[in-house]
């Protein structure tokens, strides 16, 4: 499965413009742009999917720096304060990684 099966390319090219320079990723604002947003539970569930590179069923502190990758192999990299600003918001039971329940409540936060 692709995101672009699920998200417009026009949407992701869009989100991925706006944080373009170092230290500019705010994910409220990019999960807004890139329409996930909108997006039934299950819909959000397989772009889980897609960012859980490895299938731990979590997404890690290593997966979350490559985020952006995902929507375009082209992206940049999250910058350590991004990434660790980006897993301090979603981790919420502070076991360092990002399960699916938590990520759907940081898409729709």
């Amino acid at each position: 499965m692709a995101m672009t099966d699920i998200l417009s390319a026009k949407d992701i090219e869009a989100a991925l413009s706006s944080c373009q320079a170092a230290d500019s990723f705010n994910y409220k604002s990019f999960f807004s742009k890139v329409g996930l947003k909108g997006k039934s539970t299950d819909q959000v569930k397989k772009i889980f999917g897609i960012l859980d590179q490895d299938k731990s069923g979590f997404i890690e502190e290593d997966e979350l720096q490559l985020f952006l990758k995902n929507f375009s192999s082209g992206a940049r990299a999250l910058t350590d304060a991004e990434t660790k600003a980006f897993m301090a918001a979603g981790d919420t039971d502070g076991d360092g990684k990002i399960g699916v329940d938590e990520f759907q409540a940081l898409v729709k936060a």
